[in-house]
Formats: C-alpha cells, structure tokens, sequence
C-alpha cells in the first residue's frame, strides 16, 4: 500500500503586507481634510471682513481731499499724512485724549471696584434682598439713554457736575457697574469658598480676605470687567456730548463730531483722527488680552 505526501504549503515572509488593506481609523477630535480645508477657508473669510474696514479707514484716512472717499481709487497717486498732522497740530486732539483717558480710566477704576465688592458680597453673603439687589442692577439696564439723560442733568447741575470729569464718570459708571456686577458675582462663584474660610483662620477680616486672597484670583474676571468699562467710557457720545460743555473738555467721540457741519464734512480729517483715537483701545486691549478669554468663558461656569 502506497502513500503519497502532499508538499506543505510555503510559510509567508515577514513583512509581507495583508491582502485586504484595513481601513485606517480617525482618532478622536481629528478632522478630515475637507472639513480642515472648510473650516480654514471660513475662518479666513471671517478675518478679512473683521480687517477690511480697518484698513479701509486707514486708507481714506492717506487721501488728502475731504471728497477722496467717493473716489478711492485716486488716492494711490496722492497718499500723503497731511491728515495726521493737520489733527495732531490744529485741533485739540490732545485736548480730546487727556479727556477720555481721564473719564475711561475713572470709569475703569471706579466701577470695577463697585462691582466687584458689590458681586463678591452677593456672591459670598447671605443678607435679606441679595437676590433682589441684583435684579435691580439688571433692570437699570433696561432703560434707554434718551430716557435718562433729563434726569441725569438735573442731578448733575443740582450738584454742580455738568463740565465736570466725575460728573461725566458717574454717569458711565452706572451703565458699566451692573453688567460688571453680574460678570464678577459669576467668576467669584467659580472660586472654592475653602479659600474664604482658610482667609478667617489666618486672622484676615473680609476685607482682607478680598483683597489678598480673592482679588488675585480674580484677575481674568478683572481684567473682562475693567476692559467692559473702558470701552464703554471711551466710545460713548450721548452722555459726554451733553453734559461736557467745554471745548477742552470734549472726549474722542464728541471731538469727531466736530468734523462734521451742517454743510461741510471733512472725512479725510476724520478718519486719521479715527485712526489715532484706535491706539488707546489697542494698547488697553493687548494690556489685558492674556486674560480676556479667561474671564470671558469662567464666569459662565455657575450662575
């Protein structure tokens, strides 16, 4: 009886890849190329409309006739900064900024310091109507400028602050401190109340606890509030247009109006100033961006 052998089949080489290739799996959060390509391509849109009128004004503001705006393409062959220094000599340009630095920093101080006493107690104390005590500061929000400007002058001439910085600061402070109110109680939420009672066993009164220990902690909600109150101070015209009298005395916003007549308007003027009056902003943004966005997201956090 014969046997016959079958030959075994020949072992794979190493390294041999396998015949079906498997399918490459994407990891968490990683986006595939189109929705990459998607989502830059938006993100470049959204910056080129967010710096266009930037560098629009910034171009009007190099053609020397007041009427260049209704022609911008002959502003190529006459750019000049004639503009700039016709507004930095001939006007009260510097006037116009000792002015609004004066009221945005007052604004600034003042109303942080406000609001922030005023949202850590709300956050911190127990006392009858601190429920309501917020309410109310967020129903002042509520009424419209043409509404409270009357009232406003006759407190003000009543207490001999019309033409005055700190009448003009008061007035802004109580536009910026309820929002600023509501924005810090909610970042003071976020910070473990242990850090309180640890403040009372080191000997520290609240006061001192607020200040060495909660106000260090708080500087991202700071730093959102503080840039909320400059803003609000520096480009608001109502308020400042009525109750400022003195040339000297006018804020940024008010002294642009003074380009503009009843029968004239100079815009190539008013756009270089409108370009300097951007320099205190920017610096005051890039002062306290680090903590912008800190401040912006961590007070959302608890209610």
């Amino acid at each position: 009886m014969s046997t016959t052998t079958v030959p075994a089949p020949a072992p794979a080489e190493e390294g041999t890849a396998s015949a079906t290739p498997q399918r490459r799996v994407r990891g968490r959060g990683e986006r595939s190329l189109g929705a990459s390509l998607a989502s830059h391509g938006l993100l470049i849109v959204a910056s080129l409309a967010a710096l266009f009128p930037i560098a629009w004004l910034v171009f009007l503001s190099l053609g020397p006739d007041k009427d260049d705006y209704l022609h911008p393409e002959r502003i190529w062959s006459k750019m000049t900064f004639d503009n700039y220094a016709y507004v930095l000599q001939h006007t009260n340009f510097f006037d116009w900024m000792k002015s609004s630095l004066i009221v945005s920093l007052g604004t600034t101080v003042i109303g942080v310091m406000v609001a922030a006493t005023t949202g850590y107690a709300v956050s911190r104390m127990r006392f009858p109507g601190y429920r309501k005590l917020m309410w109310v500061l967020l129903v002042t929000q509520m009424f419209p400028i043409a509404v409270l400007i009357v009232p406003m002058y006759q407190i003000l001439s009543e207490l001999q602050l019309i033409d005055n910085y700190l009448g003009l600061i008061l007035v802004y402070c109580s536009t910026a401190v309820p929002y600023c109110a509501w924005l810090l109680k909610g970042y003071f939420d976020t910070i473990p109340f242990e850090i309180d009672e640890a403040g009372r066993v080191d000997g520290l009164s609240p006061f001192g606890t607020f200040f060495r220990l909660i106000l260090p902690l708080a500087r991202p909600g700071l730093a959102v509030a503080g840039f909320y109150s400059f803003i609000t101070a520096f480009g608001e015209v109502a308020f400042a247009s009525t109750f400022m009298l003195s040339d000297t005395k006018y804020t940024f916003a008010v002294g642009l109006q003074s380009f503009v007549s009843e029968h004239d308007a100079q815009r190539n003027l008013m756009a270089a100033t409108a370009v300097l009056v951007a320099i205190p902003v920017s610096a005051f943004f890039y002062l306290v961006q680090k903590n912008l966005v800190t401040g912006l997201t961590a007070g959302g956090t608890k209610g």
